[in-house]
């Protein structure tokens, strides 16, 4: 049915949520135009797609526009059915991966974005909550990796779980140096830090990953604004 169809994807580079996407897309093969939207002077298509949130991403299939990261993931899952599954055929595994990418994505970034956009108390209880939450998704991916440690041998074997953790914690080293914490600690959560290794040391990751002094300077110009926000 896809095959041959044309497909457009508009996001930004500063957009995990995007990130997830162009990922989902390279690991199923699909050819696709990307449109670099500018997030300060969205454009009129953007608008036009996606009128209800006005965000990327939203991926365009044959005139169609579909928004949501999670949703545009679950999309390309079922209408490209060549190439690796990103979730599992299983109905019952299919209900877990989707629980806890979702976990991950509202539970886990929101106190990640707290945490970074915050300081004081408000800071350390959202720090508090944040590593508190990677303990029990932690304690929860046990049941998927048996032996503790998560392997990826290749970006041809991800999945959604994969590319939603991926999209949040790949920058866990600039999300470390603005904090000043160890987010993702080898001892206290040793299966998520090899699992997250593990990705970010994928070529089609690192192809698809800022690099490190840009990714400072934004979430520190994030943070920044916030904090003024704040206090105004």
């Amino acid at each position: 049915m896809a095959e041959g169809s044309k497909v457009i994807l508009h996001g930004s580079w500063l957009s995990l949520y995007t990130k997830r996407v162009e990922l989902a897309l390279k690991t199923k093969g699909i050819p696709f135009e990307f449109v670099e939207e500018d997030l300060n002077n969205k454009s009129p298509l953007l608008l036009k797609y996606n009128p209800v949130h006005k965000k990327v991403p939203v991926l365009v299939h044959n005139g169609k526009p579909i928004v949501e990261s999670l949703i545009i993931l679950e999309y390309i899952d079922e209408t490209w059915k060549t190439g690796p599954g990103l979730l599992p055929e299983d109905p019952y595994e299919r209900a877990r991966v989707r629980f806890w990418a979702s976990f991950v994505h509202q539970q886990v970034f929101e106190s990640l974005s707290l945490a970074c956009t915050s300081d004081g108390e408000v800071q350390e209880k959202a720090i508090k909550e944040l590593l508190e939450k990677l303990k029990t998704f932690e304690e929860g991916m046990k049941e998927f990796f048996p032996d503790g440690i998560a392997s990826i041998e290749s970006s041809k074997n991800l999945g959604l779980l994969d590319i939603v953790l991926c999209s949040v914690f790949g920058p866990h080293k600039v999300q470390e140096e603005v904090l000043g914490i160890k987010i993702i600690d080898p001892e206290k959560t040793p299966l998520i830090f090899s699992w997250v290794t593990a990705l970010t040391e994928l070529p089609l990751v690192k192809e698809l990953t800022p690099p490190h002094e840009k990714l400072l300077a934004l979430l520190q110009f994030f943070r920044n604004n916030a904090l003024k926000s704040g206090a105004a």
